[in-house]
């Protein structure tokens, strides 16, 4: 399994820091930033006992371009009042899907305040949180990211007896969720193109379809002959 963990729009540079160190801890390097504070990032780059972690991270600009090579991606959430309307599994469940995993795995926490948005969670296949008490759900960042770290390490002595299934990776599934609204503004279904929540729903529900990167490829062919056809 190769696990990248990305850090989206965090905001302190002891909590990057402190991620960075956890997952040098438990044998983790692909570290990736999404929006983060520029400061923040600088200054956690310059920090000890994670340095090789933080020296190699990447930036992003967005969640879509941070997971496109991934073929899991697990977001992480403290289920606070806001609904979610996609399946969350308990961390224990969800360390056992990504070690089964044998593409790119992304896992995702969100900034300090807010957590991760609903256009964030979008982009995922599914949430994991972990079991703190309902009075008092959100952890430390960093915290978060060793917490769950160790449970990932943890259960990958567990025998496995489910068969592994490779999954298309972020980008395909974009793709064809680029091409469907395309073709269903065309077709009349739908009324205006790119509606931000028109295209979490479609996201979603691509993600829920489990495609493999073969039947995501023939997906896409499909599509883009239907647009030639519309199109004229």
């Amino acid at each position: 399994m190769s696990l990248a963990v990305v850090l989206v729009r965090s905001r302190n540079s002891l909590n990057i820091g402190a991620a960075a160190r956890a997952m040098s801890n438990f044998g983790f390097d692909d570290l990736r930033l999404v929006e983060a504070y520029r400061v923040a990032a600088e200054e956690a780059r310059s920090g000890v006992k994670a340095d090789a972690v933080l020296q190699q991270a990447r930036d992003f600009s967005s969640v879509a371009e941070a997971v496109a090579d991934c073929h899991l991606v697990i977001g992480t959430t403290a289920l606070g009042p806001r609904d979610v309307e996609m399946p969350c599994k308990s961390l224990i469940d969800a360390a056992k899907q990504m070690r089964r995993s044998k593409g790119q795995v992304a896992l995702l926490f969100g900034s300090e305040k807010f957590g991760l948005s609903n256009d964030d969670m979008s982009h995922c296949h599914l949430l994991t949180r972990i079991p703190t008490r309902l009075d008092h759900r959100a952890m430390n960042l960093g915290q978060a990211v060793a917490v769950t770290l160790y449970e990932l390490i943890r259960t990958g002595a567990e025998p496995l007896a489910e068969k592994p299934v490779v999954e298309a990776a972020a980008g395909s599934n974009e793709r064809i969720g680029e091409l469907l609204i395309e073709a269903l503004t065309l077709s009349g279904y739908a009324k205006q193109a790119g509606g931000v929540s028109q295209e979490r729903k479609i996201r979603q529900l691509i993600r829920r379809m489990g495609l493999s990167e073969k039947d995501a490829m023939a997906v896409q062919g499909m599509l883009r002959q239907m647009l030639w056809k519309l199109r004229g």
